[in-house]
Parts: C-alpha cells; structure tokens; sequence
C-alpha cells in the first residue's frame, strides 16, 4: 500500500530527535480558542507582543494543542453503528466491501455470514427490510433517489459514489459527487467524511490535492470510529515525520481488527520506529477484535467465497 512505504519511508529520514512527549504538541499554527478570552489577556493584547505576553500567547497555543490532541487521541475506539450486521448484530470483518453486501433499499449492509444462511433457506429479498432486490439499474437508481429525497444522508452519499464513479447510468461527474458527500456528511454520514477526505488529500478532477483539508475530514470520521480515516491519519503523520503520532494512531485502527494498520506498526517495530511494547498491545487488540467478528455463519461463507475463487481460476 502506497501510504505504509511513504510513512516507512519518511518516518525514517524525518525521524525527529525530540522525546515522546515533545511530539505529540502540535505547530505554534493551531488556532484553538482556549484559554476563554479573560481581562488580563485582553490587556496583554493591547499592551503589544511584549516578552510576557507572547510567552504567555505561545504557552496558550500549546495547551489548546495538547487538549485537541487528548480529544482526538481519546475518540474514535469504537466502531460506528453502520460497522455491524444489524442481523447478527456482529461487526462486519475488515474490509468490509469484502464480508459484507449493501442494500440500496434500506441503506443496511448485511454480513455475508446472515447473507449465506438466509439464501440457504430460500430468502432472496433483503434479510432486513424485505424489499424485492431490483433487477435493472433504473429501478436501483429510482431506489436510491426516493431515500435521498427523504434526506437520508446514507442514500446522499451513495448517490454522490455513483456520480463519482459514473455508476447506474450517471455521467461521472466529480462536482456532483463533492456536493453530495457534503451535503451527506452535515447529516452525519461518517462515511462522507472519508470521502471528502480522500477527494482533498489525494486530489481528483476538479479538486486541488490539500493534505492538510483532507486530513481534517480523516480526523472528524477517525473521532466517530471511522478505521480507515484512523489508518490513513497514520500515515499523513508519519509521512510529515512524527513518528510517535503516527503509531498512537495506527495502535487504535489495529485494535479494531485493521489488518493493514498491525502490518504497519509491526514494520515500524522491525524499523526500530515503534516499541515491542506498542507491536505486542496492537497484537494482542487485533486478535481480540478478529475474535469478536467470528461466526459459524461467517465461517461458512468463507469457505464457499474460496471454492468459487478456485472453481473461476
């Protein structure tokens, strides 16, 4: 994966030589309004950049860093709602595109564990609303368009993924798709977020690469649970060479069964960039949150997914 060489990479040649506590205080740039505004810092102010007033302007500006640090760090270590089959009520294994099926009737996505068994018994409707699956992209699209016109922010932000894509018959359309995903994510789609992220931080037809926008997107869905938001917050740090940033963050999204972000902190580990201590703790969290997300059901589809694979090679 592109972003685990870069964080490797320039973690490695920005590697900084200020101690652990020192990197986790964000740039003197934060403008976070703390302290509240209080007669002797106004008339510090007024009084001009004297000595005392900017080392109390600068001491200011490192405590509001620090307290924005503890909420994002303190945030965001559980799984969203829209993680977890609403059948089994089991969250979905990681990646979820891959163990799991998205209904455009009811915006639910369904693990391919309950998928399974309820086709064995002959259900071919949608396990949880009972809605026939339309046959042809009209009626999909027709589908999508009647929830969004009820607001739902989950059917917004597909509709915005099928202009993005030129999905369903649409023409791609990457204005569209920005419009919609934020119009989504102010009705609280987490997933919108994301998107709004990746569109700044790696750029798109219409849209100027801005790592610092994207990566403030990533951190609103990181601190709602968002895994992959978390991962690539990793990344960005350890591409900007905090090191030590880069693991907290990564430490969290391995915790919840990320795979890719434990193979990144095992490298960072092997790179003399992270601690046994921190390899052992994003170890032991992975294995607890790839245990909790097994199932007979789970199981089964598995095996059936790898017969198919092999019967197609």
């Amino acid at each position: 994966m592109s972003c685990v060489a870069a964080y490797l990479f320039r973690m490695r040649a920005k590697r900084p030589a200020s101690t652990a506590a020192s990197s986790d205080v964000t740039s003197s740039s934060s403008r976070a309004a703390w302290p509240a505004a209080s007669s002797s810092t106004v008339a510090c102010t007024a009084r001009g950049p004297t000595a005392s007033s900017t080392r109390r302007h600068a001491s200011c500006k490192q405590r509001a860093a620090e307290l924005k640090d503890e909420k994002m760090y303190s945030q965001g270590h559980e799984r969203p709602e829209g993680d977890f089959c609403p059948i089994c009520t089991l969250p979905i294994p990681l990646p979820m595109s891959y163990h799991s099926s998205f209904n455009a009737c009811c915006m639910k996505r369904i693990c391919k564990g309950c998928d399974l068994a309820a086709r064995k018994r002959g259900m071919k409707d949608c396990l949880f609303c009972r809605t026939p699956s339309p046959d042809n992209d009209v009626d999909k699209l027709a589908m999508i368009r009647a929830r969004v016109e009820k607001k739902d922010p989950a059917a917004i932000k597909l509709l915005g993924d099928l202009y993005y894509h030129g999905s369903l018959g649409l023409q791609k359309n990457m204005r569209r798709a920005m419009e919609l995903w934020t119009e989504a994510a102010e009705l609280g789609s987490i997933e919108a977020l994301y998107h709004l992220g990746d569109a700044h931080f790696f750029g798109g037809e219409g849209v100027e690469v801005n790592k610092e926008k994207g990566a403030d997107f990533y951190t609103k869905a990181a601190m709602q649970g968002h895994v992959q938001s978390r991962h690539n917050l990793g990344c960005y740090e350890g591409e900007k060479g905090n090191g030590d940033r880069a693991v907290r963050h990564l430490l969290i999204s391995a915790k919840v069964g990320d795979k890719i972000s434990l193979e990144t902190v095992k490298r960072a580990f092997m790179e003399g960039l992270a601690t046994k201590e921190q390899y052992a703790e994003a170890l032991k969290g992975y294995q607890d949150a790839k245990e909790e997300m097994k199932s007979h059901d789970r199981d089964k589809a598995r095996e059936v997914k790898k017969i198919l694979a092999r019967m197609e090679s």
